[in-house]
């Protein structure tokens, strides 16, 4: 097969049709096979039964129904475990990007043999002041953090290599870090491409200021274990040992002043809580390391997700 389209979605049942047949349309005209997975995350308008309806028509429209919403990494972590195109290529199911992106982001992958292509909005039509400031600023950090110079990480509609879903695993809301993710697994050859951002159709966004605290929390979580989440214990014990070893010290110091000097107060000075305090912290980290790495090694059900139906699949 040499394409999956992946599209999560919650109370999206106007738009599908035709997105659907948008895609059915751009893909039939390049002569690819293809399948499009739509992933419907808790919906509670009809968005199912319209899925259901769309593969009557036509069978390369596959669907997955969550039995309550997880949010977009869950569904496209399923949806990529049950990818098997070539190329796979993700968009948002809102009518906002165009699937005449299609075919540019297919050859990027298969021609210039990239690894993952994401697309850059270059011209948006979200609200300047709650949207695109607060999505600079994220970007900005993103970049620093990873290394990675994308103009727009958290863009829906990126295409990818086989191979590059099949290796990582995306949870929480690590959906916005995926080419970070793909990094850490490997992949250097990481591309962009701007592409037409269109105004909503239909529906309202699913998407608040929380997106945008909690995507600074999982970039910090995921720059940790990318470094470290293999290693739990180089970061915990390095600076474990640093604090355990500044209250010794310390220790160390107020013994020997106390030896030198009869009338000196140990319990007086300042020294003495640091250095106690120091020796605390030093044995917790010590044992933070010992935990991660147990725990490291026994994360079974992490990506676990009640699934109530499939179709097609």
């Amino acid at each position: 097969m040499n394409l999956s389209i992946v599209i999560p979605l919650k109370d999206e049942a106007e738009s599908l049709p035709e997105l659907c047949a948008w895609i059915e349309r751009v893909v039939n005209e390049q002569q690819l096979t293809y399948e499009i997975i739509l992933i419907d995350d808790g919906s509670t308008d009809d968005s199912w039964k319209t899925i259901q309806q769309l593969r009557s028509a036509n069978a390369n429209i596959k669907g997955i129904k969550f039995q309550r919403n997880y949010g977009k990494s869950a569904a496209l972590n399923e949806g990529f475990k049950a990818a098997q195109g070539d190329v796979v290529i993700t968009m948002d199911a809102d009518l906002q990007d165009s699937p005449d992106e299609i075919p540019d982001l297919y050859k990027m992958i298969i021609t210039d043999s990239f690894d993952l292509v994401s697309g850059w909005k270059k011209k948006r039509y979200d609200n300047k002041f709650t949207k695109n400031l607060p999505s600079k600023l994220f970007n900005a950090a993103t970049r620093s953090m990873s290394g990675i110079y994308l103009h727009d990480f958290n863009c829906g509609l990126k295409s990818y290599s086989s191979k590059v879903i099949k290796s990582i695993e995306v949870y929480g809301e690590m959906h916005r870090y995926i080419p970070v993710l793909a990094k850490w697994a490997g992949f250097r050859k990481i591309g962009e491409k701007v592409v037409e951002h269109r105004k909503r159709k239909y529906g309202i966004t699913k998407f608040g200021w929380d997106r945008f605290v909690n995507g600074f929390l999982d970039l910090a979580t995921i720059t940790f274990v990318g470094k470290f989440g293999k290693r739990p214990m180089h970061f915990f014990g390095l600076w474990g040992t640093i604090f355990f070893l500044i209250g010794f010290i310390s220790s160390i110091y107020l013994i020997i002043s106390k030896l030198v000097e009869s009338n000196f107060s140990i319990t007086n000075k300042p020294a003495f809580f640091i250095a106690l305090t120091a020796m605390i912290v030093g044995v917790q980290l010590f044992l933070a390391g010992f935990i991660g790495e147990l725990i490291s090694r026994n994360s079974s059900e992490r990506n676990f997700y009640l699934i109530e139906e499939k179709a097609g699949l």
